[in-house]
């Protein structure tokens, strides 16, 4: 197969997907269609263990995401955010103080309407 050449055309308004568990953040910049143009985690940025699930990682690993963004040459973007995890609105203040615009903030968190069925009753 012949390899792909030429510039990848950034679209005007990507979206960044960031996941915020308790132990890690991840955060992902695609274009419209899905196809992810840059990513970065608490992980790849060089913390480890339970300093992972901290806003301060949180807040790093988003700046790095959103510098490398900027060299591509994204601008505005829309944020999704999913999850429980502490670093949320660390997260996009970083993607706010590394220069990307936003436009929209949607949050995916999934709500539980009833939850798991409980235990069966325990006899002593």
């Amino acid at each position: 197969m012949a390899k792909k050449t030429g510039k990848r055309r950034i679209p005007p308004i990507c979206i960044a997907y960031i996941q915020a568990t308790f132990n890690n953040t991840i955060v992902s910049i695609a274009d419209q269609t899905g196809g992810v143009i840059c990513w970065s985690s608490a992980g790849r940025v060089g913390f480890k263990g339970a300093k992972k699930g901290t806003p301060f990682a949180a807040a790093q690993c988003c700046e790095t995401c959103g510098k490398e963004a900027l060299g591509i040459g994204i601008k505005k973007i829309e944020v999704h955010i999913n999850g429980p995890g502490p670093g949320r609105e660390a997260a996009i203040r970083a993607l706010q103080n590394a220069g990307l615009d936003i436009v929209l903030i949607k949050d995916e968190t999934r709500i539980p309407h009833n939850g798991c069925r409980p235990r069966k009753q325990r006899r002593v």
